[in-house]
């Protein structure tokens, strides 16, 4: 079998058909589609019942008691047939030809991942395009794994962290640090419906906290095997810049404890900033930014973003 699609599933009823509805109609011809029903009690099961019956020869459905996605997953993983492994949110949907035009990019260049860009839909109707990589850096892509595909046997023993955040950037990391060639396909393949509640839009301080156990993981691999530079990457735009911002916007009584915190991790491993090679080649903005965090100015570099924000109209 060429490819296995994995899909999560916890109380998404009013999202679930058009997921659903975009993956049975993939132009792709060898694949199946593992749904991993994780405890959901808002009629979704019954949902994935209907289709199941419907596409009996694509889908595999199996229920299990609530445990997170990270874990869901892993048990997808472990059922999966595919020569490729894909995954996608729930509540989000994909192109036609999405998994037919990577698989073909794999196949032809012996990619052991290939990658596409987002399309961000709003409530409103606005669209957003999302590039996979914002940034001239081999790992800049790692933050999701939803908009790629990763080989089979790469994956291996590798599996999603469970009971954490950010759990598909640690997977996706680990993929591209293990890849020995990545492809790009720069087409909006990936549909995110952007609005509701996520991970990225949360106002759970302490939770953000994940990200530094999940630094931790990826320190265990990194750093013994020469990726220094690659690491200070992942802590200056994860932590000092993405999650240290994302608290700094809460209004939650322990963010200043967990701003202290974020930005002590950084510091412990990046004790000049100025020196750190990965900092150097940012651009100025983002350094700017940076700088402002890591000095623990946090509402110094909210108050410039939010008025970049305003000024862009968003």
């Amino acid at each position: 079998m060429k490819l296995s699609i994995i899909v999560p599933v916890y109380n998404v009823l009013p999202y679930i058909r058009p997921c659903l509805d975009s993956l049975v109609g993939q132009t792709l011809q060898d694949y199946e589609i593992i749904l991993i029903d994780d405890g959901s009690t808002d009629g979704t099961a019954q949902v994935l019942a209907e289709y199941a019956a419907r596409y009996p020869e694509k889908i595999v459905c199996k229920r299990v008691e609530n445990g997170g996605q990270g874990r869901a997953r892993n048990i997808a993983i472990d059922m999966a047939k595919g020569e490729y492994l894909g995954f996608i949110d729930s509540d989000d949907w994909i192109d036609p030809a999405m998994y037919e035009k990577l698989c073909k990019r794999a196949e032809e260049t012996g990619a052991d991942v290939v990658v596409c860009d987002f399309l961000a839909k709003y409530s409103d109707g606005r669209e957003e395009l999302l590039p996979a990589c914002i940034q001239d850096h081999w790992l800049a892509s790692a933050g999701s794994a939803c908009n790629k595909i990763f080989r089979r046997s790469l994956v291996g023993d590798t599996r999603f962290a469970v009971g954490l955040w950010y759990e598909d950037f640690y997977f996706s990391a680990m993929m591209l640090l293990l890849s020995s060639r990545t492809e790009f396909i720069p087409e909006p393949l990936y549909v995110y419906r952007r609005g509701q509640q996520s991970t990225m839009k949360n106002n759970n301080s302490a939770k953000n906290l994940d990200m530094l156990t999940i630094m931790d993981m990826l320190a265990g691999y990194m750093l013994p095997h020469g990726f220094r530079e690659e690491f200070e990457f992942f802590l200056i735009n994860h932590v000092l810049l993405d999650s240290v911002n994302r608290v700094a916007g809460q209004d939650t009584p322990d963010k200043k404890a967990v701003l202290r915190k974020l930005t002590a991790y950084v510091r412990k491993h990046i004790p000049e900033l100025s020196r750190c090679e990965s900092y150097r080649r940012e651009s100025r903005n983002r350094r700017l930014i940076m700088r402002l965090n890591y000095m623990g100015f946090y509402s110094l570099s909210r108050c410039i973003l939010n008025t970049k924000a305003r000024l862009a109209g968003r």
